[in-house]
C-alpha cells in the first residue's frame, strides 16, 4: 500500500457503560485529539442509544487515516475504554472509499 489509509474503529459498549466512561473520558479524547493534529481523523464520537441524540452511550466510532490495519488495530487496542473493558466488542477495519466528502482544506 502507498501512504495512509483510512480505517474504521466500530465499538459497541457494555450494558450500563456511562460510569466507568466517565473517569476515562479525558483520556480518550486526548488520544483522537492528538491524531486530530496531525490530520489524520476524519469523524470521532460516542454513538447514542436513541434516535433524539439524549439517553446513554452505547458505544464509539472512529475513522482516521493509519498505514496498516496492524497500525489501526494498535491504536485502537490502546483507547482508554478498550483497555478498561467498556467495549463488548470492536471492529477495525480498512475503508474501501468510493465517496468521500472534500474538507475545506481539500477544496
Amino acid at each position: 500500500m502507498s501512504g495512509p489509509a483510512l480505517y474504521v474503529m466500530f465499538a459497541e459498549d457494555i450494558d450500563h457503560s456511562e460510569a466507568l466512561r466517565a473517569p476515562l473520558r479525558t483520556a480518550h479524547i486526548q488520544r483522537r485529539a492528538e491524531l486530530a493534529a496531525q490530520g489524520r481523523v476524519v469523524v470521532s464520537g460516542p454513538l447514542w442509544d436513541q434516535d433524539s441524540g439524549a439517553g446513554d452511550y452505547c458505544g464509539s466510532l472512529f475513522v482516521a487515516r493509519f498505514d496498516s490495519l496492524a497500525e489501526a488495530q494498535a491504536w485502537a487496542d490502546e483507547d482508554p475504554y478498550a483497555k478498561a473493558g467498556i467495549y463488548r466488542r470492536m471492529v477495525v477495519r480498512r475503508i474501501n472509499t468510493h465517496f468521500i466528502a472534500k474538507t475545506e482544506t481539500e477544496t
